[in-house]
């Protein structure tokens, strides 16, 4: 069974910008929001290179400085805002985990999770 659940409001996260969420309400960030450009892409917060590893250094770090890729700074892994494909590092190749995102009228930014 799947549900949809409400990450923040679209004016939340800045441009650029990412930001971390716990929908599942596990006690920490399962999955991230990056705004680019006005547009909207959700990752699970996994680093591929190791299957547990969460990729910022501090809440909501999960972009480079100059705000163009996410950065695993566990292991300097860069990574496609758009495409969530590693470009650098030790997994290049691999990717995130992309988490489909639904930009509501309203402004609000929703995923659907499957029930586990």
């Amino acid at each position: 069974m799947t549900k949809r659940v409400m990450l923040c409001h679209h004016g939340d996260i800045t441009d650029p910008g990412a930001q971390g969420f716990d929908p599942q309400q596990q006690g920490k960030d399962t999955v991230f929001v990056v705004r680019q450009g006005g547009h909207y892409y959700a990752y699970a917060d996994i680093c591929p290179h190791y299957g547990d590893t969460s990729l910022p250094w501090k809440k909501d770090a999960y972009l480079d400085v100059a705000g163009e890729n996410i950065v695993c700074a566990a292991h300097g892994a860069l990574f496609n805002i758009r495409s969530g494909l590693c470009t650098s590092g030790p997994c290049q190749g691999d990717a995130l985990r992309p988490i489909p995102v639904i930009h509501e009228s309203d402004g609000s930014l929703w995923i659907t999770l499957e029930d586990e």
